[in-house]
């Protein structure tokens, strides 16, 4: 019960904070799981929250992804040291030097798509046109690479539209068939889907970001402003489609389905023992000496926490920011989600650090505390 209060206390200051909605979502493995939903009085209005609401998974997608290529590796459908233009000829920069791995663990050098300024209007909801893989494929090969392939790292969504290209050049498939007949028909996930547009399948958490009025001043000017029916300061954006959003951003999902699929992914329910093994060698993403341990492997990352080693990815697009956690076995789940991609105060990021800590932390089935204002195990 302690460890439920905590969770809940820091996801009310979070509201309190000018964060609309708050959902938890904690398995240590030993009995019923702790959700939690908070959302301020004025989004009632348009919903109610519950912790088994529907959101947008934003670049947790990448997970799904590499669980996809590499179900094809081990099928001999695909390989990791294929080159790029091999699936993909001529539309991918240095295609023929960047391979499918590289691709999976952003050592590829290639630039983010969402960094350029043409898709701003499709990343804030007003823009109708849906940019295909091969468009912001052409886009992004208008800018240098940043690096040698290989030899260094760089998160760049750009990886998993080529991935995703792949994935449907490789099967004759719909990234949304893959989804459905690997992922979410075999385990049950019946909330899970890629989405090819802005309709909901049940019950949606709302997403919000702050009106052009109230966004914060350091905001470039081209996201100041989002699509959406306004009220409360805020823009409502859950009926908006981010039509750049593909392979690197498009799955629907909720905590508890996302728990089941970690559960089924770390346990070797998806993937074979070398599959799996593969998907966890990682690359440093800072640097060595780095305290965190933040390694990427392929369309998942690691770091250490302080009360165990994770396995998670983070996912934000406008309107939904999600965190889900695993431990190595899958036994052990957790998830938290934003009902906005915007933190209005410094305040709100150090809540925010410290949900992530505890989260973290109740996980392992550690009691979370208070330590100069953030969460910590001992």
């Amino acid at each position: 019960m302690q460890t439920r209060a905590h969770l809940r206390e820091l996801a009310r200051k979070l509201v309190e904070e000018g964060v609309p909605g708050v959902i938890v979502r904690v398995d240590d493995g030993h009995g019923r799981p702790i959700e939690i939903s908070e959302q301020a009085a004025w989004t009632k209005k348009d919903h109610r929250l519950r912790a088994d609401d529907e959101v947008r998974e934003a670049s947790n997608t990448k997970t799904v992804m590499a669980t996809l290529v590499l179900q094809l590796v081990a099928e001999h459908r695909l390989a990791l040291t294929d080159p790029v233009d091999r699936w993909l000829p001529g539309q991918v920069r240095n295609g023929g030097a960047i391979t499918l791995r590289m691709l999976l663990n952003h050592t590829s050098g290639l630039f983010d798509y969402t960094d350029d300024p043409a898709l701003a209007p499709a990343l804030t909801g007003q823009d109708s046109h849906v940019w295909t893989s091969t468009e912001i494929l052409s886009l992004v090969s208008r800018h240098p690479a940043l690096f040698e392939p290989g030899t260094e790292w760089s998160y760049s969504n750009t990886n998993y539209i080529a991935i995703g290209a792949v994935l449907e050049r490789a099967t004759g498939k719909s990234l949304a068939a893959l989804v459905r007949e690997r992922i979410a028909g075999p385990l049950g996930l019946r909330h899970t889907f890629y989405a090819t547009g802005s309709a909901w399948h049940g019950r949606h958490a709302h997403g919000y970001e702050p009106d052009g009025a109230h966004m914060p001043p350091d905001v470039p000017e081209e996201f100041r402003n989002y699509a959406g029916p306004q009220h409360d300061s805020h823009v409502d954006v859950t009926g908006d489609y981010v039509t750049a959003d593909g392979a690197d951003a498009a799955i629907v999902s909720t905590a508890g389905d996302w728990s089941r699929f970690y559960g089924a992914l770390m346990s070797g329910r998806l993937l074979p023992a070398a599959q799996l093994a593969q998907m966890r060698t990682t690359v440093p993403e800072d640097g060595p000496g780095d305290p965190d341990g933040l390694g990427y492997g392929l369309g998942i990352e690691t770091a250490k926490t302080s009360c165990g080693t994770v396995w998670d990815h983070v996912g934000v697009v406008p309107g939904y920011a999600t965190y889900n956690v695993t431990d190595s076995t899958g036994r052990r789940t957790a998830a938290f989600f934003f009902a906005t991609s915007t933190l209005l105060t410094r305040r709100a990021h150090q809540t925010g650090a410290a949900l992530m800590d505890a989260v973290n932390c109740a996980m392992f089935d550690w009691p979370a505390r208070f330590r100069g204002g953030a969460a910590s195990g001992s």
